[in-house]
């Protein structure tokens, strides 16, 4: 059997341990969040190196990209500086290769017809890959990253605006506290409502559950969501909301979507790597497993 851990930032009352068969490989799959205690989370990870085939890391990120130059986040990479033995995965890699690929694929399968609609990406530059996507699929794509992650109401509304603001901020806030622009700990189950506007003039909400659940205002009626990390607790949550359409970039484990970091952990695992995988291997992987998304109608589909 395969072990996965995913040691978080985030809250711990989203914890989950469970096993699933893929294909024929059983594989353990637990979630432990450190409600924001960075010494905690880095005791976790000193603890079970060597003795669980993937880490995944969650409630952060260690990569960021500006372009294709990446950066780390010295808070990150603080928390793992004592592995040695066990690969550790943010979900970075997967974030770049499985989020353009579903937009593909709900547009080549008329799932969604991304022409003409309108987008709310809310945080671009975490997740330049699926923005990319959404623009070529015909999407009317606005960014929140300035209006969600520093508090400033800019929406951007061109790659290449994003791509600029990349270069300039990236350097910057990977050797910032991560909890200055990303909720932790407790942080994930509060909302402080900001700038609903953008939310309601959207067809479809893209990006993290956590920032989209921070700052979403209670009604939503009528949206589709693209996103992932979504518990039961979260689909009760969003069907209260009146989001129409939740699709989870990763696939329903017994009725939860865990984030890419669990994801690109548990593919790490499968291929029996010591190191992060490329796209094009990731892809063959879920491909051979068929490991799919989840589209889950909260409404019915004739309402979308």
């Amino acid at each position: 059997m395969k072990y996965v851990l995913s040691i978080s930032l985030g809250s711990s009352s989203r914890d989950a341990s469970m096993e699933v068969e893929i294909g024929n490989q059983v594989i353990h799959i637990e979630r432990r969040g450190t409600d924001g205690d960075k010494e905690k989370a880095r005791a976790l990870f000193v603890q079970y190196d060597g003795k669980v085939d993937a880490f995944g890391l969650g409630g952060t990120d260690l990569y960021i990209f500006a372009g294709d130059k990446p950066y780390v986040f010295n808070d990150s990479a603080k928390l793992i500086a004592g592995v040695e033995h066990t690969p550790v995965l943010d979900g970075s890699g997967l974030k770049r290769s499985l989020e353009p690929y579903l937009i593909e694929q709900l547009a080549a399968k008329g799932i969604i017809d991304f022409h003409g609609k309108s987008v709310l990406h809310m945080c671009g530059v975490d997740r330049l890959a699926l923005g990319q996507a959404l623009v070529q699929a015909g999407a009317q794509v606005t960014f929140g990253d300035l209006i969600y992650g520093l508090g400033i109401n800019y929406p951007i509304k061109s790659l290449q605006s994003l791509k600029f603001l990349a270069r300039l901020v990236v350097p910057i806030i990977t050797k910032l506290p991560i909890d200055w622009f990303y909720p932790t700990g407790d942080g994930q189950t509060k909302s402080i409502v900001r700038h609903p506007e953008y939310f309601l003039q959207n067809d479809i909400i893209a990006g993290d559950f956590h920032f989209i659940r921070h700052f979403m205002p209670a009604a939503l009626p009528g949206k589709i969501m693209i996103t992932n990390t979504v518990t039961p607790e979260d689909r009760k949550f969003l069907t209260k909301a009146g989001i129409a359409c939740l699709i989870t970039v990763t696939p329903n484990f017994q009725g939860r979507s865990f984030g890419t970091n669990v994801m690109e952990a548990v593919l790490v695992a499968l291929k029996g790597s010591k190191t992060a995988l490329d796209g094009d291997t990731y892809k063959a992987i879920l491909q051979q497993y068929d490991v799919k998304p989840e589209i889950d109608y909260l409404e019915t589909k004739e309402s979308i």
